[in-house]
């Protein structure tokens, strides 16, 4: 059934997300802040800005009055980068139709407050029914999807019937949209994926191979795991779209803006100034300290994190964390979980 659908923000992710919306043949309108955006989708069909070289379906409209996006919207998609959702998901209150279904496509975890994005989607929206709001994730580089290549996502909701809607909104033979009921362990793996990704990209970048990278990503959906577990997410969600899945592809595929900051890292490149010349953003730079911080907070062991967030943040030089994690203490590979047992004392 056609539907009219909002698309907040104009990114990469969220213009893929309108051109598959419009290609569904949904009434789509997109939100995007800059005036050049704006004048691009609507004249050239193009979002030559953040993705260059993609052409976009003719019906999307653009626009940058929030009003005239949502007007009697049915579904809405909020895609701005995690440091503004908080300011965008307010200008939006005001404007939201009642009875519209919600889902964020927006992966991280918020600075200041430590919050997952539904969360400060529901601070933001006090109209909205939390148990309602969606998340949407998985592993979907927004260049392909634009590009109508086969991807598989997963929309989670407590509330089932809001995820179904969802997915029958979204859901196509070439996006397979497919529910959970555990909107905290998706968001958790699409926050933290990135956060392995810049750590796969340094691994890659020092030259420490294949096996090095597969330990890596392995451990990493480890302290994924146990982290999501501990904000009340289920494990098993972690062997999933928005968990395996997306640190697959984001550890490895050639198209990640944060395995590129990885890389960048180990060549001896300043984060800050490296991101400070991009457009896109990468979501794992700021996700490192937040789930640093989330996991200290929740008494979580996060050791591949924690390295990150020092390399970024804390000036800790490279091969240093790298030292720090390989020497380690030795543990059961499911010390964390409850299942495994006390790691030994180190022999004398």
């Amino acid at each position: 059934m056609k539907k009219t659908v909002a698309v907040i923000g104009a990114g990469a992710w969220g213009t893929a997300l309108a051109a598959h919306a419009a290609r569904l043949g949904h009434v789509v309108r997109l939100w995007a802040r800059e005036p050049e955006v704006v004048r691009d989708v609507n004249e050239h069909h193009e979002n030559r800005l953040l993705l260059e070289g993609v052409s976009l379906p003719p019906s999307i409209v653009a626009s940058s009055d929030p009003a005239v996006v949502l007007d009697h919207a049915d579904v809405v998609l909020l895609v701005p980068p995690s440091a503004f959702l908080r300011s965008v998901a307010t200008m939006i209150a005001p404007h939201l139709p009642s009875g519209a279904r919600i889902a964020v496509a927006t992966k991280g975890i918020e600075n200041d407050t430590l919050l997952l994005m539904l969360d400060v989607v529901a601070e933001c929206i006090p109209a909205a029914d939390r148990d309602a709001l969606g998340a949407l994730s998985g592993p979907s580089f927004a260049r392909e999807v634009a590009a109508g290549l086969p991807t598989d996502v997963v929309v989670a909701a407590r509330d089932e019937a809001a995820a179904l809607d969802l997915q029958a909104a979204l859901h196509s033979p070439f996006l397979r949209v497919y529910t959970s009921r555990d909107p905290v362990g998706v968001e958790v793996g699409g926050a933290m994926k990135n956060v392995l990704a810049i750590a796969a990209g340094a691994c890659d970048g020092l030259g420490l191979g294949t096996n090095a990278r597969a330990a890596l990503v392995t451990r990493g959906l480890s302290e994924m795991a146990r982290l999501g577990v501990a904000l009340g997410g289920d494990p098993l969600t972690f062997m999933g779209l928005s968990g395996v899945g997306d640190a697959i592809l984001t550890t490895t595929g050639a198209l990640s803006r944060n395995r590129a900051l990885g890389l960048k890292v180990a060549e001896g490149v300043d984060p800050a100034k490296y991101l400070a010349s991009q457009r896109a953003v990468a979501e794992g730079y700021l996700t490192a300290k937040a789930a640093w911080q989330l996991a200290r907070r929740h008494g979580v062991d996060v050791p591949i994190t924690e390295q990150v967030h020092h390399v970024l943040h804390e000036g800790r030089p490279l091969l240093e964390a790298l030292k720090l994690l390989m020497t380690r203490s030795q543990k059961d590979e499911l010390w964390g979980f409850g299942q495994g047992v006390t790691p030994p004392a180190p022999s004398t």
